[in-house]
């Protein structure tokens, strides 16, 4: 395999990257902004919330939505913004959303203030359904991280970085979470950011070991991609889908000395097996 390439420099705090309408997007929660990328490199500013953008995603009619500190948030066709649902208050901050086929998007929240460094405790799943409402799915899922909804929307995958593990759920007829399982175990890494390919294996990021991770249900390694920083999520996209794109960073832990500058980078990195629903 080919050494990923750098696609985008200069990013202060990467995370959650998705590929949609031939564009990447990705969060820079250091800079407040929601960042579109072209292939070539060339990147927008689509939006600047009030707090970091934590994650977007698309309901199937195309109009995107944005969960941040302001909630959950969709835009419409004339560009504004507006709120989607009415969230719960949790006791930790939002971190990632994914939409199902039928539009019920998934939020996981961690459970506890991880940047203050306080001591981690189990968050919650939350559905917000295409008519605006919002309820507990699922619960004792610690750091829960990265997110994935199968294409068929059967299923969902989540990262439990603290648990070493990626734990699937099926998704009922309602929307609601059960049957749940450990899809692999993750020992050594703690995953972060997920996407799944067609063959239905799973690429996670690993932030202390520098490196994603591509594993077949039940945790056989099938590749592993190595870069000299953390790696925070990674998306699969492209022309073909068969691009590998990975956030990544310097990271030094809580409280961590400073680099001199922004250390973000987005990379890039041709796969064999893609995902063609994107």
């Amino acid at each position: 395999m080919e050494q990923p390439r750098v696609l985008v420099e200069d990013v202060q705090f990467g995370e959650c990257p998705r590929w949609h309408d031939g564009r990447l997007w990705f969060s820079d929660w250091g800079a407040q902004e929601l960042l579109a990328v072209g292939a070539g490199g060339s990147r927008e500013v689509a939006h600047r919330p009030a707090g970091a953008p934590f994650c977007t995603g698309w309901l199937p009619d195309g109009r995107q939505l944005l969960l941040s500190p302001e909630g959950l948030q969709r835009r419409e066709p004339d560009g504004t913004w507006v709120p989607h649902a009415e969230l719960p208050t949790r006791g930790g901050p939002w971190n990632e959303v994914v939409v199902d086929p039928r539009g019920n998007a998934y939020l996981d929240e961690i459970g506890f203030d991880l940047m203050s460094g306080a001591e981690p405790q189990p968050g919650t799943i939350v559905l917000a359904t295409p008519d605006g409402t919002a309820r507990q799915v699922a619960d004792d899922v610690l750091f829960p991280n990265g997110m994935a909804v199968t294409p068929d929307g059967s299923r969902l995958l989540v990262a439990e970085s603290y648990r070493n593990r990626v734990t699937a759920f099926d998704i009922d007829e309602s929307g609601d979470l059960d049957n749940r399982r450990i899809f692999a175990e993750t020992p050594g890494d703690h995953p972060d950011g997920i996407c799944l390919d067609d063959e239905g294996a799973l690429w996670y990021a690993d932030v202390g070991n520098k490196r994603c991770v591509r594993v077949r249900e039940g945790g056989e390694i099938l590749q592993v991609v190595t870069v000299d920083r953390g790696c925070f999520a990674c998306a699969l996209g492209g022309p073909q889908g068969r691009t590998l794109f990975i956030v990544a960073m310097e990271w030094n832990g809580l409280g961590g000395d400073a680099e001199s500058g922004p250390t973000g980078q987005v990379l890039a990195v041709d796969v064999e097996v893609g995902f063609s629903a994107t």
